[in-house]
């Protein structure tokens, strides 16, 4: 928060107050016959749930530089999930009861006739408005349920998702190679769910993949959430090995640290651990993988993404080494990189990215695929093609912001590559 932060939060406190006070109001036009009683108590939990939000988030702004950062997005997960689950249904609520309110005050105002009444099938009356008002609610209750079953089941709901690329560069001897990409993992944000880590590693390690690559964020903020899962983790396994890159997160650019040097240390702590791990860490590098007589490049950067995410990866750096005819794969987290410096500018086969999560929410039937993400990236999931070059981009293992995913369930990507 910028600027005056008690002034944002008295801002921010007001706007839930008239969500809450609006959506009492349209509660209201439904007219069901509660007990007294009821209806105090129903009241006393309505105007609860504000209280406990701006509670909330008085606490995670006052207390945030005394929480352990590992468990940082524990807090803010429960809390956003619990405010998401209430206040998206209450917006549309609202939306229906303004709907309302706009017509009526049109019909005053221009018409001066009396409120048309509508008949339900029992032959009871209602007026129009308490129609609008009950189709709101019952609407609202959509988005509410679809919130809960991301939050308690979605986010779980573990995939693989399948693809062929061909490409007419590639090498005979790499006809069929299977390539297990992992992105976004999140770990913190599995803290409380080691055994969900466990699950992925077995579905991963299932697939029989040639090679494993990690295209960043594995964790939320610092190194320290990779401690509870060192042996887990190390359980991932291919014949050629298991690659990683950093992603935007790895950095710690998210935590307040005393000085640059704890800083850091931190990164290096989680390079180190990595390696520990089995991960073969490429900073701004290159590997060669060789079968039979023939190799393909892997080349990995760190993160480079637009603004106000991080530019560390230097690609003419990690290309040095490379022979320009070989056939490259580049693990690069941002998929903006791919039409910044890569589409046109290099020879670069195909490349692979994670970043954008799909936004954990979205909408998939066969043969279209859609995010709200999509405002936001030109390339978020899937296979992208221009000209021979091409981009993959996964939507990654983990959540964050969010605890939860609806429509975009985790993927692990499984790309089988052939030869044209």
């Amino acid at each position: 928060m910028r600027g005056n932060p008690i002034i944002t939060l008295l801002i921010f406190s007001l706007i839930i107050l008239l969500i809450d006070y609006y959506t009492f109001k349209g509660l209201k036009k439904i007219e069901i016959n509660f007990s007294f009683k009821t209806k105090k108590i129903l009241n006393t939990l309505f105007w609860s749930i504000p209280i406990i939000v701006i509670s909330a988030i008085l606490f995670l702004f006052f207390f945030r530089e005394s929480t352990d950062p590992a468990y940082a997005m524990v807090y803010v997960h429960s809390f956003s999930g619990f405010f998401l689950a209430t206040y998206i249904p209450k917006l549309v609520f609202i939306l229906f009861n303004i709907i309302d309110d706009i017509w009526h005050s049109a019909k005053l105002a221009v018409f001066q006739i009396k409120k048309k009444k509508i008949i339900e099938s029992d032959g009871k009356k209602i007026t129009r408005n308490q129609f609008i008002t009950r189709a709101g609610a019952i609407t609202a209750g959509l988005p509410f349920l679809s919130i809960i079953y991301g939050i308690a089941w979605g986010k779980f709901n573990f995939i693989v998702r399948k693809s062929n690329i061909s490409l007419k560069t590639l090498p005979k001897s790499f006809d069929g190679f299977k390539i297990a990409q992992i992105s976004d993992f999140h770990i913190g944000s599995f803290l409380t769910h080691k055994e969900k880590v466990k699950e992925v590693v077995d579905l991963v390690n299932q697939q029989n993949a040639d090679i494993i690559l990690f295209t960043g964020d594995l964790v939320n903020n610092v190194s320290e959430e990779l401690d509870g899962f060192i042996k887990i983790l190390s359980q991932l396994k291919a014949p050629h090995g298991v690659y990683s890159i950093l992603g935007n997160h790895d950095y710690g650019e998210y935590v307040s640290w005393k000085s640059q040097e704890e800083k850091d240390a931190n990164l290096q702590r989680l390079i180190d651990l990595q390696k520990q791990i089995g991960f073969n860490v490429m900073l701004n590098s290159s590997e060669s993988i060789k079968i039979d007589n023939e190799s393909i490049s892997l080349i990995g950067v760190e993160n480079w993404g637009l603004p106000p995410f991080p530019r560390y990866g230097n690609l003419k750096a990690a290309l040095s080494n490379v022979n320009k005819e070989s056939f490259k794969i580049l693990m690069s987290h941002d998929p903006t990189h791919w039409d910044a410096q890569v589409v046109g500018q290099t020879n670069i086969d195909l490349t692979l990215s994670g970043h954008t999560h799909g936004a954990q929410f979205g909408i998939e039937i066969p043969g279209w695929r859609w995010s709200p993400v999509d405002l936001r990236y030109k390339q978020w999931g899937g296979i992208y093609k221009t000209g021979k070059q091409v981009l993959n981009v996964n939507t990654g293992i983990g959540f964050i912001g969010f605890p939860g995913r609806v429509g975009m369930p985790p993927e692990a990507g499984l790309i089988t590559l052939r030869r044209s």
